[in-house]
């Protein structure tokens, strides 16, 4: 990973929004065994978004696939690199154990943070990572539907001054059908190498 392609002099602040997010797509009852857990949740849903040469991405230009999506910010040190690092490790050892069904998989990474990720910047981030991940940004108002369609929260800090400001935001990368459908939140918190992420993949992707 390039440490260049992350500025250092923000801190990034994950809320606690990923556990009342998996609380409220469960229920009491426990789905039957090999359902997904995010099965019928309302999750996901279009967007129009651009990437690091500007060319506008939609939501529907992935259909047929299955999708990874994290919401996070270039200018972020800590939670959103690590993240991302054990989402890609994950994906990578997934890719070299099953390449035809990693072929059927586009990570995702949204920009939170539109008025600093340019395209260039969350061009430059997601290649910090790996060629297969697809940085994305956009007008305030885009992100901000991508980020309601997925029920992601986010929230700009205060300015501490020559433009720097935290942005707190929800902790989840999720993995999406075929259909756009939710299926399961990948396990990128987990301290390890991304084997739980690799694991989680070849139980759903198929």
């Amino acid at each position: 990973m390039n440490g260049a392609a992350m500025p250092a002099p923000v801190r990034c602040l994950a809320a606690g929004f990923a556990l009342a997010l998996l609380a409220a797509c469960g229920s009491s009852v426990s789905p039957p065994a090999g359902d997904p857990p995010l099965a019928g949740a309302a999750i996901g849903g279009p967007f129009e978004l651009v990437d690091s040469t500007g060319k506008t991405v939609r939501w529907s230009d992935f259909d047929g696939k299955y999708r990874i999506v994290y919401f996070g910010y270039t200018y972020c040190p800590d939670v959103c690199p690590y993240d991302v690092q054990r989402m890609m490790a994950g994906f990578a050892q997934f890719k070299r154990a099953h390449p035809d069904r990693a072929a059927q998989v586009q990570p995702l990474f949204v920009s939170i943070d539109p008025e600093r990720d340019t395209p260039a910047v969350v061009g430059e981030f997601s290649s910090a990572f790996s060629d297969d991940l697809l940085g994305l940004t956009g007008t305030p108002a885009q992100v901000d539907q991508a980020a309601k369609a997925f029920k992601a929260f986010y929230a700009k800090g205060q300015d501490a001054g020559n433009g720097s400001y935290l942005m707190d935001h929800s902790r989840a990368a999720y993995l999406m059908g075929r259909n756009g459908e939710p299926i399961a939140l990948l396990p990128v918190e987990t301290a390890d190498k991304g084997e739980a992420v690799a694991a989680e993949l070849a139980k759903w992707v198929s």
